[in-house]
């Protein structure tokens, strides 16, 4: 196998128009900002996206850069346009299975269809685990169920939140909501044992320690929690704090290692452990921000185009 900085010697020449220069496996802002960044590195790429993206259940983002409200389909539009603008290829699927060939070439199996590719960039990101709510579909705003106190806490301010979740990880995230409102409230889902400290800072916070969980619902276009107690809870807006499975498979099966959250592991560049594999956004890291999605791209894009060979024009 090549060495992390060098070229394969039995990579395919670049002139064979039927090996991709990288696959890019996920259409979400990683896997999109890095085909607008390879593309105008003029290279030849390829996104399979299988349309569920975490960013597409954004309501709508006040912290990204220079823009002062943007829905989270309206950016991921806007991304795949551009990306399509400097030659990107957009498929809709699921890559299934990921091998490497005696010739260090990638193998990617999408709805029967092989992609090879000298280079991959795994931006697959994660799935959070939801809790059901009860109530009609249709009375279920996308905002009142959130998943991000970083991205949106700040307009929480002064709102009833309530946290589910067990102690430890319900409670860390109520008191970083703690910030933005005195309304706070954990309703515990798990049975598990508190973290040395974790109950005296929530009670030094003010938050409340509510029953466990019944349900949660709509009534009339309100949210409420249940308990088991018999008590019921109005609040604005609910914050899971129940995990998420991180969409790794196609790298870990390769090989690839994990840190001890499930996101895999890589280095300043973006690299996995398995050569010529990279991963961006959140896949990659546990702060789930579109900053560090686009950041993540940059590196890996750029690094993937030095390796690759020269392509002048």
């Amino acid at each position: 196998m090549a060495g992390r900085d060098q070229q394969s010697s039995n990579a395919a020449p670049t002139d064979d128009k039927a090996i991709l220069d990288c696959l890019i496996i996920g259409g979400g802002p990683a896997g999109l900002v890095a085909a607008v960044y390879l593309g105008r590195y003029l290279r030849h790429i390829l996104i399979v996206d299988g349309g569920d993206s975490r960013a597409a259940q954004i309501p709508e983002s006040h912290n990204y850069p220079g823009i002062a409200g943007i829905d989270g389909r309206e950016l991921l539009r806007r991304l795949r346009t551009q990306a399509k603008q400097y030659g990107a290829e957009l498929v809709d699927g699921r890559v299934s299975a990921l091998s490497r060939r005696a010739d260090d070439l990638f193998v990617a199996t999408c709805s029967g269809r092989q992609i090879t590719a000298k280079f991959v960039l795994l931006a697959t990101g994660l799935v959070d685990v939801s809790p059901a709510i009860g109530g009609p579909a249709n009375e279920q705003p996308m905002d009142d169920v959130r998943f991000c106190p970083i991205c949106d806490g700040y307009e929480a301010m002064d709102q009833r939140v309530g946290v589910m979740g067990d102690i430890n990880a319900a409670g860390k995230k109520a008191l970083f909501l703690r910030t933005y409102t005195r309304n706070v409230m954990v309703f515990l889902t798990d049975e598990a044992t508190a973290e040395d400290g974790i109950e005296e800072q929530l009670r030094t916070a003010g938050i409340e320690l509510m029953g466990k969980v019944k349900q949660l619902k709509h009534v009339r276009n309100k949210l409420f929690i249940e308990t088991q107690d018999g008590a019921s809870h109005l609040i604005d807006s609910v914050y899971p704090a129940l995990g998420c499975n991180v969409r790794s498979e196609l790298a870990t099966t390769l090989g690839a290692s994990t840190i001890t959250n499930g996101n895999l592991q890589v280095d300043d560049h973006q690299r996995t452990t398995v050569d010529g594999l990279y991963a961006a956004g959140d896949v990659v890291s546990d702060l789930h921000q579109l900053s560090v999605a686009f950041g993540h791209a940059a590196i890996a894009a750029t690094h993937i185009h030095n390796r690759l060979s020269p392509n002048p024009r």
